[in-house]
């Protein structure tokens, strides 16, 4: 009797020990800040992720918006029976030789009935086509590229081919805007970040047409280099973004 109450009474001892039931919840609370810190963990990962694939996504979106833009004003003029073609993976509107054709050393807009009008109606429907749906917001810069033959042109003041090239986009941009009705013109229309959505650019005779390089001297090849191009560049995350998104990563 006297030994198992000596049992019984070390038993009661153990389970009631202060200290081990201190270890006890220690390795309790341990185990909760573990699996908490597992889970801030694996939430933190999920939005680096996440950041990460909202900034593909918005690339991805404005690429798709851009194409599918292009694909409309070509489908569009089509339909005018005005004839434009799309290079660079759908980031380029090219107006050939025989929709609007430029003199040798002349910057302006054909006089001829046709070339005005050919000129009036690229405007409208780039108009109508950047407006719809607000596509304007997914654009940074749409550029009117201006380009020339291989000939020099012998004028210092405007910088030779350099200015004349320069001068065939500005004398496009012009005739939008001037004969255009106000609510059609490409001068009205802003960017994602609502600054002036177009502007003008020269290239003189650095970009011929590829299609001119076999026989760069001949009339045809000339003249399919005196010609305009329409760029369209998008919206895209700032450099700052992506700054901030890669230190996450780390």
């Amino acid at each position: 009797m006297r030994l198992a109450s000596s049992l019984q009474k070390g038993a009661n001892v153990d389970e009631e020990n202060p200290y081990w039931m201190s270890f006890s919840d220690i390795m309790a609370g341990l185990l909760v800040i573990f699996v908490l810190a597992v889970v801030a963990l694996v939430l933190e990962l999920m939005q680096k992720r996440q950041d990460w694939d909202a900034a593909i996504n918005e690339i991805r979106e404005a690429e798709e918006v851009r194409a599918e833009l292009l694909r409309e004003i070509e489908q569009e003029l089509r339909k005018k029976d005005i004839r434009v073609s799309l290079g660079e993976n759908d980031t380029v509107l090219r107006i050939p030789e025989d929709v609007l054709a430029f003199r040798s050393g002349r910057y302006e807009v054909p006089e001829d009935e046709r070339s005005q009008k050919v000129t009036l109606e690229i405007g409208r429907v780039l108009f109508a086509s950047i407006e719809k749906n607000d596509r304007w917001k997914y654009l940074d810069t749409v550029f009117v590229e201006g380009h020339t033959d291989k000939i020099p042109y012998r004028n210092a003041a405007i910088q030779e081919n350099w200015g004349l090239s320069t001068f065939r986009a500005i004398s496009v941009w012009r005739y939008w805007n001037e004969k255009l009705p106000k609510g059609q013109r490409p001068e009205e229309l802003v960017s994602h970040d609502h600054k002036k959505l177009f502007s003008v650019s020269g290239y003189a005779e650095t970009r011929p047409r590829l299609d001119t390089l076999k026989d760069p001297d001949s009339k045809k090849s000339l003249k399919k280099n005196r010609r305009i191009d329409i760029r369209f560049t998008i919206k895209r995350p700032s450099l700052a973004d992506f700054e901030k998104i890669k230190a996450k990563l780390k």
